[in-house]
């Protein structure tokens, strides 16, 4: 395996906004040690003391760092991180300190690193967050997603992106290449509008020397590595992202998540997966993990898998193999490996399952289809689906597969939800369907409830961007077990 390495300031992003990704979200800065962090009202410049002026605040400034976050529609820009070469006093800060072209600031506040806070601490830096709402936040642009995409490009594809039923909607076509989104660069232009003071009094006064950043940090996403698997058995090679919990104990044997994208994401980069929205690295995050230390995996495919005719490229083998081999090279516990994926990787997962089946001990299928006369085995296995009601295919499919789970004796439970519920509203959800205690458990999106309004996003992709925000039902697929 070849490891390959993902530079902070390449491509890294998403696009969309809906729930932002809990744990990554800071709250608004307090107060902390004597410093309060400025949420919008106006500092008075030079309260920190009576100390001279020392050029313009620019001359002060040793980098500027994009901070990105990944929410339910992608990977979004949220924050710059603005370092001086002196502590500065937050007090004299407010929302109107700083400009940031085609961006609006909603926060400003200290630390003493690069990083989001939900305090304000006394630091060298001064951390700028943005709306995750503004048109340019948005990293991961699609046919159907906002954001602006890269100088003379079109931010889409030629019609590989999943659109209404996805690959079960007569789009993209096994072996297709073309990508369905783009990955935009993660870059900011800041000026320093308005006094800056430091911890010791000294007055940085504003400029108009335009600041632009020169690093970039992406939450959560920087936590996975790149490798490559040459498959031996197809011939066929795939990159992938693997995330290893922080403290790995060899001795230890940990479950494993495998999170297989939609056509949309096809041949983009490496990373791909991890930009797109949270199906993978909502089960890396430090909240996931605190609760149920795992590896995730996510496969980039280089061109779709599978499609209407259900006949899977070679591509479907290898993830098995990839699987198996990760499995051989760390901790893995084979009675805890599981699957999930979106659209065309929802659809991977059921026919992995039913091809496979002692390869996972449970699912989560989003918005995704299979022919129910192969759907029987399914009835022997764990599965927690979630798709729209007024998706167009994969809601019969859905509804065709749990018919033929039920006729094998297999209990499933039902539910019809809100996608505009509050995320307690969802807990209680999950916590109603888990009384239950069925083995597969149906969840479907009321029609017209998960699609923002004004959003051109259809029901279908707009399902992932719901499902994925719901910690419960991560919690209840990490609790089975072959």
């Amino acid at each position: 395996m070849d490891r390959r390495r993902f530079m902070a300031g390449t491509a890294t992003a998403t696009a969309g906004a809906l729930v932002v990704f809990a744990g990554a979200s800071p709250s608004s800065a307090q107060e902390a040690g004597g410093t309060t962090a400025a949420t919008g009202t106006t500092g008075t410049a030079g309260s920190g003391g009576s100390g001279g002026s020392g050029g313009s605040g620019g001359d002060h400034v040793k980098g500027l760092t994009a901070i990105t976050q990944v929410f339910g529609a992608g990977q979004k820009l949220v924050a710059v991180a603005v370092e001086y070469d002196r502590e500065i006093d937050a007090r004299t800060l407010s929302t109107s300190t700083f400009t940031v072209t085609d961006r609006t600031v909603t926060k400003v506040y200290t630390n003493r690193s690069a990083d989001l806070a939900e305090r304000a601490r006394y630091g060298r830096y001064v951390i700028v967050e943005l709306s995750p709402d503004d048109t340019a936040a948005a990293l991961w642009v699609t046919q159907q997603g906002g954001g602006t995409p890269p100088t003379g490009g079109t931010g889409t594809g030629t019609g590989t992106g999943d659109s209404g039923g996805g690959v079960g909607a007569g789009g993209p076509k096994v072996g297709d290449t073309t990508p369905g989104g783009t990955i935009v660069a993660a870059k900011a232009t800041l000026t320093q509008a308005g006094t800056v003071t430091t911890a010791h009094g000294t007055r940085y006064p504003a400029s108009t020397t335009e600041l632009t950043t020169d690093a970039v940090k992406n939450l959560i996403v920087d936590d996975f590595q790149q490798f490559t698997f040459n498959d031996p058995a197809t011939g066929q090679t795939l990159n992938y992202n693997l995330f290893v919990p922080k403290d790995y104990n060899p001795r230890k044997r940990y479950p494993l998540v495998l999170f297989m994208h939609d056509a949309s994401v096809v041949n983009v980069a490496t990373e791909g997966p991890l930009v797109q929205g949270l199906g993978a690295v909502c089960w890396a995050s430090p909240e996931d993990q605190a609760r149920h230390e795992a590896f995730v995996l996510a496969p980039e495919y280089g061109s779709v898998v599978i499609d209407d005719d259900y006949l899977p490229s070679t591509l479907f083998d290898a993830t098995a193999n990839l699987v198996e081999s990760v499995t051989q090279q760390y901790s893995i516990d084979r009675k805890r490996r599981y699957t999930t994926g979106q659209s065309m990787g929802a659809m991977m997962s059921l026919g992995l399952n039913i091809k496979y089946p002692d390869l996972f001990a449970a699912a989560f299928i989003v918005a995704g289809q299979w022919p129910e006369a192969q759907a029987a085995p399914l009835a022997k296995k764990d599965l927690w689906i979630v798709v729209s009601a007024d998706d167009t295919k994969a809601y019969p499919g859905e509804q065709a597969i749990t018919a033929v789970i039920q006729e094998q004796g297999t209990q499933v439970s039902t539910a019809l939800w809100d996608g505009q519920s509050t995320a307690a509203e969802f807990a209680a959800d999950v916590r109603s369907m888990k009384a239950q205690r069925t083995p597969v458990n149906f969840a479907a999106f009321e029609a017209g409830t998960v699609v923002p309004t004004g959003s051109t996003t259809s029901a279908h992709m707009a399902t992932w961007q719901v499902a994925y925000t719901i910690p419960g039902i991560r919690d209840w697929i990490m609790r089975q077990s072959m």
